[in-house]
């Protein structure tokens, strides 16, 4: 299984981008799926997530500005960024926890990480 993260760059304060992660491999279904951020001198943070039944959830400080998605036949989450903030710069990485076979147990994959990076 591999998790593969696109979509970053360079963006001006305001403006948007939206990040893509396909689960490829051997899968049988897909659970909650999410995005977390690491800037430069902090930890990692949980920014989004989605279970398989469409429930979402956000941190505090993107709500109203950052939409979670999936896309489960084509195995894809995505995150639409508006409104970015200098703040926002950070690596962003994907989170899927998924069954690879019927019965399995849920097991947690990461993506690479993509660089967001917010600067006029």
């Amino acid at each position: 299984v591999q998790l593969q993260a696109s979509g970053g760059g360079l963006v001006q304060p305001g403006g948007s981008l939206r990040l893509s992660c396909t689960v490829s491999g051997s899968v049988y279904s897909l659970n909650t799926m999410a995005w977390y951020r690491q800037a430069p001198g902090r930890q990692r943070e949980w920014v989004a997530s989605m279970v398989s039944g469409g429930a979402s959830n956000y941190v505090d400080s993107v709500k109203g500005r950052f939409t979670i998605s999936r896309d489960n036949a084509k195995n894809t989450v995505y995150l639409q960024m508006n409104s970015l903030k200098p703040e926002d710069t950070a690596v962003y990485s994907c989170n899927v926890g998924l069954r690879r076979t019927v019965g399995s147990r849920v097991t947690n994959y990461w993506g690479q990480g993509t660089q967001v990076t917010v600067s006029s």
